[in-house]
């Protein structure tokens, strides 16, 4: 069974993935005009322009959901796993695909809203609604919404569960049993009181946690800045095979970067837009500014944060793909959350690993959070028209049991199997937003002409010639207050 979970992985995530993610990334730079960099502005001040209502979330409520997916155990324990597979290098190709992943998020996310529905009192979108509506193809919605349940219940929680039982036990020696207890117990009563209970869990754990984390990190490296230019020179060296010692493994560091960048910021990956498709905006194009922030602040500030304490510190392992180390300063550990533990103890002894254990904990625990929406929407969309309660619950259940199980398993099949998830979901979603991308470019265009006229953007479809988009046309869009 391990072997069968490493060599679909190893498929999954071959060159044509790693290639399609950076390629699809250059074209919707080029269409949006690099509005990553453009709008930077209106990225900021979108955040806290809508408001919730009975029906959605705000637009600062979506990003904190959304983020709670992207910032997670990619941020720490994947980050380390970037640096020990692929070398110093690979952090430079997280960079990479952050950048050009905050124009896929935007199309996917401004994709969500723009086809989203209100559905049960709530909005709901994402990948399956703008694939049925947006392309006509209800047979790739289907599947898509398949795999995505399977993967955010049953196979991606694992991965987070994992790593805050390996970071609790290194830390304060706690018994992973017990931590899977906890995680179950704390996670099923947030995640039985639905997307608004949710929403607001993340708004509160994920700004506090993410400000602490990156101070602590300024603080290591503050003890270190000597070595900055250093390390700095050592990543871009080593993203281009141009370092005698990590030379050899460019592919890895191109290979790893980009592929633990989109497990981090989840840009192509389809699960940000169903967060987006909840939010409460007056056009759509707000929303997927928003996402696309977010993608800096998963990968270019929590993900550096992690690399550079690590690097700069000298706590890290790096291996050649037949297994010889090229760098060993760690002895025999697993990549992972112990790479940034010992880092931080080399400048606060005594309070590194507890910290680093702690972080992981609420940035996991709030990610395995955002799993269950993005599980329970596509669930949502499968059980159209019919009752739905039954599957509601048993994913619920399913999520529940697969965080206690990866709790207790072993690191590499919780990634293996995480991986695997990713992967499908990757590979369904950027065929789809490849072929869709189009209403999106035309969201933007209608956005920056109504704030050239100094509007405030209220979007309306037919006007851009796009067809489908239902929510916008109904009464349930003229009535809502948009202001």
């Amino acid at each position: 069974m391990a072997l069968f979970v490493e060599r679909l992985n190893d498929v999954l995530w071959s060159s044509p993935i790693i290639y399609l993610s950076l390629g699809i990334g250059v074209l919707f730079s080029i269409m949006t005009r690099f509005l990553q960099l453009r709008l930077i502005k209106d990225m900021v001040s979108q955040l806290f322009s809508g408001k919730s209502s009975d029906a959605g979330i705000s637009s600062f409520q979506a990003m904190s959901v959304a983020l709670s997916g992207r910032v997670g155990t990619g941020n720490i324990a994947g980050t380390a796993t970037a640096i020990a597979f692929g070398g110093p290098g690979a952090i430079f190709w997280m960079w990479a695909i952050a950048f050009l992943g905050a124009s896929t998020a935007y199309v996917e996310s401004t994709l969500a809203q723009i086809y989203k529905v209100k559905q049960d009192g709530q909005y709901r979108g994402g990948p399956a609604y703008y694939i049925e509506k947006g392309m006509g193809k209800k047979w790739y919605a289907v599947i898509f919404a398949v795999a995505s349940a399977i993967a955010m219940s049953l196979l991606m929680p694992g991965v987070q569960a994992n790593s805050i039982a390996m970071g609790l036990d290194n830390a304060f020696g706690l018994s992973t049993l017990i931590t899977g207890i906890i995680i179950v117990l704390l996670l099923g009563f947030i995640i039985f009181g639905g997307i608004k209970r949710i929403a607001k869990a993340a708004q509160l754990i994920v700004p506090f946690m993410a400000v602490g984390y990156v101070l602590v990190s300024l603080i290591v490296i503050a003890f270190n800045i000597t070595e900055l230019p250093a390390i700095l020179a050592l990543i871009f060296r080593s993203a281009f095979g141009f370092d005698a010692a990590f030379g050899g493994i460019i592919g890895m560091a191109i290979s790893w970067g980009v592929k633990r960048g989109i497990y981090s910021n989840e840009a192509g990956q389809g699960s940000g837009a169903h967060a987006a498709g909840a939010a409460e905006v007056s056009h759509p194009a707000k929303q997927g500014l928003v996402q696309a922030f977010s993608v800096y602040i998963d990968t270019l500030v929590v993900c550096s944060a992690t690399a550079f304490m690590v690097i700069i510190t000298g706590m890290y392992n790096t291996v050649r793909p037949d297994n010889t180390f090229i760098v060993k300063r760690l002895g025999d550990v697993e990549p992972g959350p112990i790479y940034t533990q010992a880092a931080v103890e080399t400048v606060l002894p005594g309070f590194g690993a507890g910290f680093v254990a702690i972080a992981l904990f609420f940035f996991a625990f709030t990610t395995i959070m955002a799993y269950y929406y993005i599980a329970e929407t596509n669930i949502a969309y499968l059980t159209r028209g019919r009752d739905g309660r039954l599957a509601m619950f048993v994913v619920k259940i399913v999520l529940l049991a697969a965080s206690f199980y990866g709790s207790v398993k072993t690191a590499k099949v919780a990634w293996d199997l995480g991986d695997i998830g990713l992967g499908i979901m990757v590979w369904l979603n950027l065929i789809a937003i490849l072929i869709l991308y189009k209403p999106a470019i035309l969201a933007l265009k209608d956005y920056e002409q109504q704030r050239k006229e100094g509007k405030d953007p209220v979007f309306d479809p037919e006007k851009n010639g796009i067809k489908n988009a239902d929510f916008w046309e109904s009464e349930d869009f003229d009535k809502r207050d948009v202001s």
